[in-house]
C-alpha cells in the first residue's frame, strides 16, 4: 500500500469540501469496501471533533474507522482480541499526537471548548493556511496505510 497515495487521497478530498473523518476514512474505500457515498454518510457526525465540540479530532476518527472495518474485533465474546485492537489504536493515537501535542481538535487548533459553533468555517486560502487540519488528515492517512502494511492488508 503506498502511503502518499492515501496522504495525497485524503488531503484532495478535504480539500474538496470533505470534513476531516471524511477525507481520512473515504480515502481508504478501495480497501474497506464501502463506497464513497457510505463512508461520507458514516464519518460526516465526526469532523471538527465530534459535530464541531473540538473533542476528538476528525482525522483521528476517520484512521479508528477504517482501521476498524479492517482489522476491528467483531466477535464480542473475544476480550483479547478487543483489547489488541483498544491497543493497537491507542498506539494509532499516541503517533498521531507526538507529532501535533494532541489527539484533541480544540488542543490542536488552540480554541476553547466555548467557541462551539455548528456552522463550519468558509474554507479560503486563509483558512488552509492558519489551520494545521490538512497537516492532521494527511498524517492520519500515512498512519493507517502503514498500520495496514504492517498487517498484511497493503
Amino acid at each position: 500500500m503506498d502511503i502518499a497515495f492515501y496522504a495525497d487521497k485524503a488531503e484532495k478530498l478535504f480539500r474538496e469540501g470533505c470534513n476531516c473523518s471524511q477525507a481520512v476514512f473515504a480515502a481508504f474505500c478501495d480497501v474497506t469496501g464501502f463506497s464513497t457515498e457510505q463512508a461520507l454518510k458514516i464519518s460526516s457526525g465526526f469532523g471538527g471533533g465530534f459535530g464541531r465540540k473540538r473533542e476528538v479530532c476528525g482525522a483521528v476518527s476517520g484512521m479508528t474507522m477504517a482501521l476498524g472495518s479492517l482489522l476491528g474485533n467483531d466477535d464480542v465474546k473475544d476480550s483479547g482480541r478487543k483489547n489488541g485492537f483498544y491497543a493497537l489504536i491507542g498506539s494509532c493515537m499516541d503517533r498521531f499526537s507526538a507529532r501535533f501535542g494532541s489527539y484533541v481538535c480544540r488542543e490542536i487548533l488552540g480554541v476553547s471548548a466555548e467557541t462551539y459553533s455548528p456552522v463550519s468555517s468558509v474554507r479560503t486560502s486563509d483558512f488552509y493556511k492558519k489551520r494545521p487540519c490538512a497537516q492532521c488528515i494527511r498524517t492520519a492517512a500515512e498512519i493507517t496505510a502503514e498500520v495496514l502494511n504492517e498487517n498484511g492488508c497493503g
